[in-house]
């Protein structure tokens, strides 16, 4: 029998960094090691100080390769897929001079507004990003830190995002990929470069930023010598672009280029994201036009409040996750970051329909269900701006693939499918966005299409792992009631 070959695919996201040993041949996810991040910050700040990104990826390479019992010789190759937006400003050294600005970091709203008013509006922004600003995009956090924290701007000697920095430090090169480079705000998804007259805007120098490889698949250096130490690997193997964690979860999927609206996904986690894998390059302002990791596009929309809010509110309760009753007359929006979808930075948590017999266990259930209807209401309008009728018996009826932390809990997956009405398939395959990192790193280190690698690997699976699960009739009472709370709500932040 021939040794056996093996690749490593990261996840290095809000919470935590997991590193996934998989067999590059059949896609048999050996082991996965894990190690905790730290975020910090209140009244709307959320940072990270990018050196703990390093450690944790460091020890949990190292945690996964201990628990995979297969010797470092057999590793061919190594990907990152990272939280998206995330703004990293380095020295001329590569040490970060600051914490970097996380997605959920809402402080740099007005930013968002302003840049939008100076380009001429959302539809000027979508013709050129296909995205409009929000306060979660590196563009606003980048004006933000010009504004409020000058002197580490103009000192910064390279501008990245968390997926780049991490990729950089095990090739020792500045790269990116199309895919994390589209939630930047200076990235053209149209000409597929840097948006020159965006930059100007901005007052960034593109010679501050990373070259935008073809595609994450690409090989874009070997692992250095430093970095082949601390990790425990061999130096010189292959190192792939990478991608951020929405793009990578695509890959791991086995979703891009074919245009597959007919499978969107829904990933319950930190923040709650729905997309769908696409040929067309997106243009609405409901949602971000990103591009795909494999050359193609993935429409997206996000919510900032998902598992994490719902679990707040958990540990308020005194309850278990899981101990939720649906919320009866309560609603509950668990805004507890403030929104992106709909846009609502300023916004903060809101409950109503409170009465004597209402019981904690429905307060929980009322915060899924709030959680929930958010998101579902951005599927709807991801699927509309796809050119598809939400409502129509035969888009309705397709499968919702549900993926992401949530996706493993019973009071998730059961509210998602009671308010969506949809069948639902939850995929056996585990850590999605680790394997998409590792099939793009399989790709770099011997070649082929990541998307159809993944494919391959999870067609081993997917019959006995998968689960399927039929629709259920939809609660139209409790979606019709959260909805009318949260555009009552949203009126008068929005302007209606």
């Amino acid at each position: 029998m021939p040794p056996r070959t093996v690749v490593i695919g990261v996840d290095s996201s809000t919470q935590s960094t997991k590193a996934a040993v998989i067999d590059a041949v059949t896609g048999e996810l050996l082991a996965v090691g894990r190690a905790p991040h730290q975020v910090g910050g209140d009244a709307g700040a959320r940072e990270s100080d990018p050196e703990v990104w390093w450690r944790a990826l460091c020890e949990a390479v190292t945690a996964g390769m201990k628990e995979s019992g297969v010797p470092a010789s057999a590793v061919s190759g190594i990907a990152v897929a990272g939280q998206q937006h995330g703004l990293v400003v380095l020295d001329r050294s590569g040490r970060p001079l600051r914490p970097a600005l996380l997605w959920n970091d809402t402080r740099s709203a007005p930013q968002a507004a302003a840049l939008t008013a100076a380009l001429g509006g959302p539809d000027a922004w979508t013709a050129r990003t296909g995205s409009v600003p929000v306060a979660s995009l590196t563009a606003s956090k980048w004006q933000w830190l010009r504004e409020n924290d000058p002197a580490n701007a103009a000192a910064a000697a390279a501008v990245r995002l968390p997926h780049d920095f991490l990729t950089e430090r095990l090739a020792g090169t500045a790269a990116t990929d199309p895919g994390d480079a589209s939630g930047t705000g200076w990235y053209n998804t149209a000409t597929g470069a840097y948006d020159p007259e965006l930059l100007g805007l901005l007052e960034l120098d593109a010679a501050l930023l990373p070259e935008v490889a073809p595609t994450g698949a690409a090989r874009v250096g070997s692992l250095t010598q430093a970095a082949a130490e601390a990790l425990g690997l061999p130096e010189g193997i292959a190192v792939a672009a990478g991608t951020g964690d929405n793009m990578s979860a695509a890959v791991g999927l086995g979703l891009g280029g074919a245009g597959l609206l007919d499978h969107p996904v829904l990933s319950l986690g930190t923040s709650g994201t729905v997309f769908a894998a696409s040929r067309t390059r997106p243009t609405s302002r409901a949602l971000s036009g990103f591009a795909a990791a494999d050359g193609t596009y993935l429409p997206l929309a996000c919510t900032l409040n998902c598992t994490l809010a719902v679990d707040k509110v958990a540990t308020l309760l005194g309850l278990n996750r899981e101990d939720a009753s649906p919320g009866g007359e309560a609603v509950l929006l668990p805004y507890l970051d403030g929104e992106r979808t709909p846009d609502l930075p300023a916004a903060s948590g809101l409950l109503t329909g409170l009465r004597h017999d209402t019981t904690p266990q429905q307060l929980l259930g009322a915060a899924y269900e709030g959680a929930a209807v958010t998101v579902l209401r951005a599927l709807d309008e991801l699927l509309r701006a796809c050119g598809l009728d939400p409502d129509a018996p035969e888009v309705a009826a397709r499968p919702l693939r549900l993926i992401g932390g949530g996706a493993r809990g019973r009071t998730w997956v059961e509210t998602v499918r009671r308010l969506s009405g949809r069948p639902l398939i939850v995929p056996g395959t585990g850590e999605l966005v680790a394997v998409g990192a590792a099939a793009l790193a399989a790709s770099a280190a011997g070649g082929g299409d990541p998307v159809v690698l993944a494919a391959s690997w999870n067609e081993r699976t997917a019959e006995t792992s998968d689960r399927q699960l039929p629709c259920t009739e939809r609660d139209m009472e409790t979606w019709q009631r959260v909805t009318s709370v949260l555009e009552q709500a949203a009126e008068p932040l929005l302007g209606g």
